[in-house]
């Protein structure tokens, strides 16, 4: 690891005139992911500035909805009583991405800033694109199991590897950013970039900006009918092979109504299945309908040899998602 400068920011304006003075400084909270790729080379910030003290940890009702701070902890906002009781998807999304430990340490803003876990990405002596854009991508040609299948490009096949963030983009979460010219409110679908001609920029949030929150909207889910399910090499603590968030809420008469769903481990952003959703909306829970919905959105998908696994993985945890949630006699 190289020489670096510490500063300790004791106020939002300080972080950000901090941030704005140095282009080489980064903000670090839990420090889960950021001292791992400092430690491996991929990152060399010459300053890194402390964030934990800022007043950014508040889990609180906002406009009927919830609002979470940046710095709340992952273990914090997965057994907060409203999170449990109204938002059980996003508590059940934290719990299955990391160990306890991890969760004790890791805050919300990290989560959404985490960069891939790629092995070519962490590797500094084999050319990757997101790391040093120009130098190719080692994954296309190389071991590629974990790699995503939609929104691919031949710079980047890599994928995100938050699971938070997929539960997030299925609540259709806003992420609150603070700059030098004010808030902004992103919603969480337009927060990850794909990978495109430059990988190497993972969000939309400004070098100069910082992640003060995270806003979710009021719901009446409750626990009924929603789901994060993973599916991963072990039981304990392990990235996502393919994980899938949903909540398929059905109306009076048994239909439909506003279904959200959306994946993990299979691009290199929460991936939302809208046409799913489009293809579900209105009509009775049936396993023909069900498979038919799930064909669609995996029509486009691109697998690159050793990850062609997934697009039946995908299919399998999407059908035992969708029919798990309409049984008539769901027990949770």
């Amino acid at each position: 690891m190289i020489n670096f400068n510490y500063t300790k920011a004791t106020s939002l304006k300080g972080a950000l005139d901090a941030i704005g003075k140095d282009p080489n400084a980064r903000f670090i909270a839990g420090g889960t992911n950021l001292v791992d790729l400092m430690k491996r080379g991929v990152m060399t910030p010459q300053r890194v500035i402390d964030i934990t003290g800022l007043p950014l940890k508040g889990i609180q009702v906002h406009k009927g909805g919830l609002r979470i701070g940046a710095l709340a902890l992952n273990s914090e906002v997965a057994e907060h009583p409203i999170v449990k009781a109204q938002y059980p998807l996003l508590a059940e999304a934290l719990k299955a991405g990391a160990s306890a430990q991890l969760r004790n340490m890791a805050t919300v803003g990290g989560n959404l800033m985490q960069r891939t876990r790629c092995p070519y990405f962490y590797d500094t002596a084999l050319p990757c694109n997101k790391r040093q854009p120009g130098s190719g991508c080692s994954a296309l040609q190389g071991y590629n199991r974990m790699h995503a299948i939609f929104g691919t490009s031949e710079k980047c096949i890599a994928v995100h590897p938050s699971d938070m963030a997929v539960g997030l983009a299925a609540l259709d979460a806003m992420v609150l950013v603070q700059g030098p010219r004010g808030e902004r409110r992103i919603p969480i679908g337009d927060f990850h970039r794909l990978p495109g001609d430059t990988p190497q920029i993972d969000n939309n949030l400004q070098r100069t900006e910082i992640i003060t929150g995270v806003e979710l909207k009021a719901n009446n889910f409750g626990e009924q009918r929603v789901r994060y399910l993973k599916v991963r090499d072990r039981a304990s603590y392990a990235f996502a092979l393919v994980s899938v968030a949903a909540v398929v809420p059905l109306d009076g008469n048994g239909r439909i109504r506003n279904a959200r769903i959306a994946m993990g481990g299979v691009a290199h952003k929460p991936w939302r299945l809208k046409p799913t959703e489009v293809l579900l909306e209105g009509k009775a829970p049936s396993e023909e309908l069900f498979y038919t919905a799930v064909r669609a959105s995996l029509k486009d998908a691109r697998t690159y040899g050793h990850n062609d696994f997934k697009i039946p993985m995908a299919e399998s945890a999407l059908m035992d998602t969708l029919l798990s949630l309409t049984t008539q006699n769901q027990q949770r």
